[in-house]
């Protein structure tokens, strides 16, 4: 009996998308928890502009064009035979290859977005498209004009898998946990216990803030860390508060209510 052997080239493609689903799903399933929410049910059906079926069927597309550019870009630099020989496993270089990529896609995320912002012609025709959710939800996530999806992440995701240096293997567990990590923050809750909104100040509030109107010049920083903002003067503050209805609410501090 002949086994089935799966590439890390398709693995690294499909793995990302598979994630993406089933996190989103778990999310869903506790999106009925209202006193988690950053906003109220109400408020996701109210204030969003967008369809939630125009929604999977956006992000199914640039999962398409993710997928088509992942097979190509695997096909240019070599078979992950060729990759896994080149490099002896190290948790250092493990390491170092994730924190470089994350950097990479970070810096290139910022300044795209910011500039997506900035330029009236991209934002009116192309970004604001993703800000058709005022309220985020976690399938939401990839919820962006094709352009914009091909600009921002897959450009993003090639360029830190270049510079890095990773392998296919590699990318399978770097993708996935970009992917997770993307899905986390647009997910709409703030759960006790989270390991995200722990380790990283780029989390679902923080987001949450750059999606109302008041915070649509601020908080560009995607998905990791904040830095950029922090460097750059675009960091919104903000605090979390219990809503009365139930739920929390990310409040940015005075200064930035009376800009």
């Amino acid at each position: 009996m002949m086994g089935f052997a799966v590439s890390d080239e398709l693995l690294g493609t499909v793995a990302p998308i598979v994630v993406y689903w089933l996190y989103s799903g778990i999310y869903v399933a506790l999106s009925s928890l209202e006193s988690y929410r950053l906003h109220s049910k109400v408020e996701e059906e109210e204030k969003n502009l967008v369809s939630k079926s125009s929604v999977v069927k956006g992000v199914l597309v640039q999962q398409v064009v993710q997928a088509v550019v992942a097979i190509l870009l695997f096909t240019v630099t070599g078979s992950d035979a060729e990759a896994d020989k080149a490099q002896q496993f190290s948790l250092l270089v493990l390491a170092r290859q994730f924190v470089t990529a994350m950097i990479v896609l970070d810096t290139w995320q910022y300044f795209m977005h910011r500039y997506m912002h900035h330029n009236k012609f991209l934002y009116k025709h192309i970004h604001s498209q993703h800000h058709r959710l005022i309220v985020p939800y976690a399938y939401g996530a990839l919820y962006n004009h094709p352009v914009e999806g091909l600009l921002l992440d897959t450009v993003g995701g090639a360029l830190s898998f270049l510079v890095s240096g990773m392998s296919p293997r590699t990318s399978i567990f770097f993708f996935s946990f970009a992917t997770i990590k993307t899905v986390d923050d647009h997910c709409g809750l703030w759960l006790p216990g989270n390991l995200f909104h722990m380790v990283f100040k780029n989390n679902s509030a923080y987001h949450d803030i750059h999606h109302q109107l008041y915070g649509t010049k601020y908080n560009f920083s995607q998905p990791f860390f904040v830095m950029w903002d922090r460097i750059l003067g675009t960091y919104m503050p903000y605090s979390l508060e219990k809503r009365e209805d139930g739920g929390f609410e990310a409040r940015p501090t005075k200064e930035f209510k009376d800009d």
